[in-house]
């Protein structure tokens, strides 16, 4: 039997949009379907998200970006939330992930799923912890059946992916909180588990009955995102035995949940030196049978609080090279604060100029015809072209606007070698 006989939800969704697909894609639908079947394509489409766009991720088609709103306990405002929706994808985004933690959480997501056409990701385990830490309860007290539950709902939904640390073992949580990392847990989601095993003194739940996700994600094609709960949360910290730990156990999951019909991406690192991303990208790959590997950024740096959307593209760019397939945005408020509009915007254009230096390099044809098209508007001092082309058409309009008569840019002027080349 094939992914597609087990899984009719994708099966359905698939032959309604592979046409439209294989057109973004420039590719066959064939071969979209073909990368389906062995799991290094995911096809991310819940048909109870209404409106949803279907996208596929993962090789060979073209390296996607994700960006993360959401509420926090010091900010809560839906419609702010939902502004931050529109503007992530008018800068691009092709997905977008809700994380909120704070707030009426169930009509948070319900109005991100009717405003956002784009695939919504969550992580269901913060909606159980929201339950017990705005008690005041010790998370360690959760009943994990609220964690099933809790996926399900959100199925139900709508969401088209979700965030499961099923790959946390007791084992690597041990290794994480030995004294060797430098920064132990940085997860959210994975802390959370972690604290709940380590009190109990149990195997994680969402390991031990992984098939009961499994059950929930094929009923509405949920793509189920293996959380990196022992991700790197420092530089130093990355490559140790706690991190691949979860991968290997990532890659045993994300094969049998694909033999059940269910599509897997990998959730890769967070803080990577620059001369460890591809090999990092590289290693995770293999070990995990090249399933969609969605990385955030990584950050080459630890040291550019406020500019950590530019340490993010930069190892975006690199892991792309690499062999990534989706890059989730870093915004200049990354370990700061909540991030605003305007930090969208800007994490999703860092992200997207990532995704295409590191396709240029690659060689991508796409990614190359872009090169090479804003290269000609550049020659021909066509700036309406340049505009079009640039990932960021308004700030190119923006910052012509004073000159915008004059044919030389006001760089150069009358010195332009452009104009000075011409016959």
């Amino acid at each position: 039997m094939t992914v597609f006989s087990r899984n009719a939800a994708l099966s359905s969704l698939f032959s309604l949009h592979k046409q439209r697909l294989a057109l973004e894609e420039g590719l066959a639908p064939e071969a979209i379907a073909a990368a389906i079947e062995d799991g290094s394509m995911v096809l991310l489409g819940n048909p109870a998200h209404p409106h949803v766009q279907p996208i596929v991720v993962g090789q060979p088609s073209r390296v996607k970006v994700n960006a993360n709103i959401g509420t926090s306990p010091l900010n809560h405002c839906l419609q702010t939330e939902l502004q931050k929706i529109d503007t992530a994808v008018q800068a691009g985004a092709d997905t977008v992930m809700d994380l909120s933690i704070a707030g009426n959480l169930e009509a948070i997501r319900t109005g991100m799923l009717a405003r956002c056409s784009a695939p919504l990701g969550t992580v269901p385990m913060y909606a159980v912890g929201q339950v017990y830490l705005d008690a005041q309860r010790d998370i360690a007290e959760m009943d994990p059946e609220l964690l099933f539950q809790e996926i399900a709902r959100q199925a139900e939904q709508g969401v088209d992916f979700v965030t499961v640390h099923c790959g946390l073992t007791q084992r690597g949580v041990e290794w994480a909180m030995d004294g060797s990392r430098l920064m132990g847990i940085v997860s959210r989601g994975g802390a959370l588990l972690a604290r709940w095993m380590r009190h109990n003194g149990k195997e994680n739940p969402l390991l031990t009955d992984f098939d009961r996700i499994v059950d929930i994600a094929l009923r509405h094609n949920v793509t189920l995102s293996l959380g990196d709960g022992l991700r790197p949360g420092a530089g130093c910290d990355a490559g140790d035995a706690a991190q691949f730990e979860e991968v290997l156990t990532h890659g045993r999951l994300a094969r049998h949940a694909l033999s059940r019909g269910v599509q897997c991406m990998i959730e890769g690192p967070g803080h990577v030196r620059l001369h460890e991303v591809a090999s990092q990208i590289q290693t995770i790959k293999r070990l995990t049978n090249n399933a969609p590997l969605y990385v955030l950024g990584p950050l080459v740096t630890d040291t550019a609080p406020g500019y950590d959307h530019i340490a993010g593209a930069i190892g975006g760019a690199a892991a792309v090279q690499a062999g990534a397939d989706f890059l989730c945005y870093l915004t200049p408020a990354e370990h700061l604060t909540l991030p605003d509009v305007h930090d969208v915007r800007a994490g999703v254009l860092a992200s997207r100029i990532a995704a295409q230096a590191g396709e240029t390099a690659l060689g991508r044809p796409q990614a190359i015809a872009r090169e090479n098209a804003i290269s000609k508007a550049r020659v021909a001092l066509d700036w309406e072209g340049m505009s079009q082309l640039a990932y960021d058409p308004e700030m190119v309009r923006a910052r012509r606007e004073p000159h915008k008569h004059e044919e030389a840019c006001a760089m150069c002027g009358k010195f332009c070698a452009v104009k000075m080349m011409q016959p």
